[in-house]
């Protein structure tokens, strides 16, 4: 019997709500994957609600859970890797350390780095030292990266209006040659009104995937949005088709959590549960 794929995950926690590896875990799982969960933070919710408890891991604990995973033979084994949040330096330079290991233990691995800093409305909000080690450590060892626009210009310096800026942010993004750029959520100068995209930018040039722009911002959608991403690729989808299932099963949460009146992403709309349970090639 063929195991099924293999996807570590490196993110953040909630108890309550849907962000980090609280959003990609389910879809993951529900696809048959197999996740190792390690989280990075673990916090009551997420930062929009009055009160906020819990905090970024302990180094030493999360030293801890690195060596575990090692000790389990988990890089050697695994399909993926997937990092986004990180919420203290010294953790972040563990995660460094942790993916340039697992590459290097097992080159056939695909690493997908989602650089979780800021978006356009609440600016940056991991500290700068963090944003760097994505930078000049993290985004170097990525055959996958999705930042948002405030994302990939805040790394690159260069502003984001049309698909020449985005060819140019990706010559300047200190990724390897053969590695895809994912720039999520792009409202360019000349995207079709009432939508937006994802385009994609890789050694064989671009494509655009545009999709309904949905009048709702809610945490974890691109947490979960990455999640897919994974999720179609590891059930065989190839790149473009993965960020085609990715808009349609995330702008499903997005409805359902909208008409629930919920202030974050909601998992439980049946038609995304059932995409999910059926994921095949097309």
């Amino acid at each position: 019997m063929t195991p099924p794929p293999f996807v570590i995950s490196i993110q953040s926690q909630v108890v309550f709500g849907h962000v980090g590896n609280s959003a990609a875990l389910f879809p993951m799982q529900a696809a048959g994957l197999e996740v190792a969960a390690i989280p990075t933070v673990i916090f009551s919710n997420t930062p929009d609600y009055p009160t906020l408890r819990g905090r970024a891991l302990d180094p030493e604990l999360f030293a801890d859970l690195l060596l575990g995973a090692r000790e389990r033979g988990l890089p050697e084994r695994a399909d993926f890797i997937v990092t986004g949040y990180i919420g203290s330096l010294e953790v972040a330079r563990m995660v460094a350390d942790f993916v340039a290991g697992a590459k290097a233990a097992n080159p056939g691995l695909t690493y997908l780095c989602d650089p979780v800093m800021g978006d356009a409305g609440p600016g940056l909000y991991v500290p700068e030292a963090i944003a760097d080690v994505m930078r000049e450590r993290l985004l170097p060892l990525a055959d996958i990266a999705t930042p948002n626009p405030f994302e990939l210009s805040w790394l690159t310096g260069q502003s984001i209006a049309t698909l020449a800026d985005l060819e140019a942010a990706r010559r300047l993004l200190p990724l390897p040659a053969r590695a895809r750029l994912i720039a999520t959520g792009c409202a360019l100068n000349d995207t079709a009104p009432g939508q937006i995209e994802s385009v994609l930018l890789g050694p064989e040039g671009a494509s655009r995937h545009p999709t309904p722009h949905l009048p709702i911002a809610l945490p974890g959608t691109g947490d979960l949005f990455a999640g897919l991403i994974v999720t179609g690729l590891a059930r065989g989808l190839t790149l473009p088709a993965a960020i085609g299932t990715a808009q349609r099963l995330t702008s499903l949460a997005l409805t359902h959590a909208q008409a629930l009146g919920a202030g974050e992403v909601v998992l439980t709309e049946p038609e995304f549960r059932r995409a999910l349970l059926t994921l095949t090639p097309v």
